[in-house]
């Protein structure tokens, strides 16, 4: 019986997640060929092992051409038709069903992408069907997304267990202006979830992401302090992008249940 405890104190995104949990032992050129199963062009992967406050643990980050940056999730854009450069949740839901990734993976991918978009809808009033997700988040987004589900199958975990999580306090600026942290999406995801939700008021920014945030609802079955009547067998530290005044990282702990 394998748990896996995220212990999220300083928040939680898909990078972090993914960095964690490569960080844990699994095979990154393994890994890294496995994510090539989803057919979509436009990004490549780094990842580095780094030290932040003198503790080392993995930096991963999806690197779109042209070096754009993920500037966010959800667009919608009123009267106008730039559907060259959006995509929608059908569409986001195709490019799942079309790799050649295994139905553990895909179904839990297009969980989280069903939250995120239940969420946006309702922030921003529009039907599901009507959400957009930006061409160049949608790429990022998309393979953070598969890449958790991916590496989640790869260290055979049965079961994940999870701190109350952190987040910042205060604004950040979005495409939209300047929204409040936790940032709407995240906030509606919480609705009748029972999620634990700390907020740090010394930080200023955003440490819990619309798809951190999904990929919690959809594989943390129990909130808690770390275990410990388990032997722990591994330790692990993803790093978040953001300059926070303390560790800003998501530390995965292996457990290993004696049977």
């Amino acid at each position: 019986m394998r748990t896996l405890y995220l212990d999220a104190f300083s928040g939680i995104s898909g990078d972090m997640f993914i960095g964690a949990l490569l960080d844990l032992g699994i095979d990154q050129d393994a890994f890294i060929n496995k994510l090539s199963n989803l057919n979509i062009k436009g990004y490549s992967i780094k990842v580095n092992k780094i030290a932040q406050s003198s503790i080392y643990g993995i930096d991963f980050d999806v690197i779109l051409d042209h070096g754009q940056k993920d500037t966010g999730f959800v667009e919608h854009h009123h009267g106008h038709h730039h559907h060259h450069d959006a995509r929608h949740l059908s569409e986001v839901n195709k490019i799942i069903d079309d790799s050649n990734l295994s139905d553990y993976v895909k179904s839990n991918a297009k969980q989280v992408f069903m939250y995120i978009a239940t969420a946006e809808a309702k922030v921003h009033n529009l039907p599901i069907n009507e959400v957009h997700f930006h061409e160049v988040g949608a790429i990022d987004s998309i393979v953070d997304i598969i890449g958790a589900f991916l590496a989640l199958e790869m260290l055979e975990v049965d079961k994940v267990i999870a701190s109350p999580l952190t987040d910042g306090s205060g604004f950040i600026h979005v495409a939209h202006g300047m929204m409040p942290v936790p940032v709407p999406a995240v906030m509606e995801m919480r609705v009748n979830a029972n999620i634990p939700i700390n907020q740090n008021l010394s930080i200023k920014t955003e440490l819990i992401t619309p798809t951190g945030m999904g990929i919690v609802k959809t594989i943390v079955s129990e909130f808690g302090s770390i275990p410990g009547n388990q032997n722990i067998t591994k330790v692990g530290y993803g790093f978040g992008k953001r300059k926070t005044e303390q560790l800003n990282a998501l530390r995965a702990v292996l457990f290993e249940k004696k049977n």
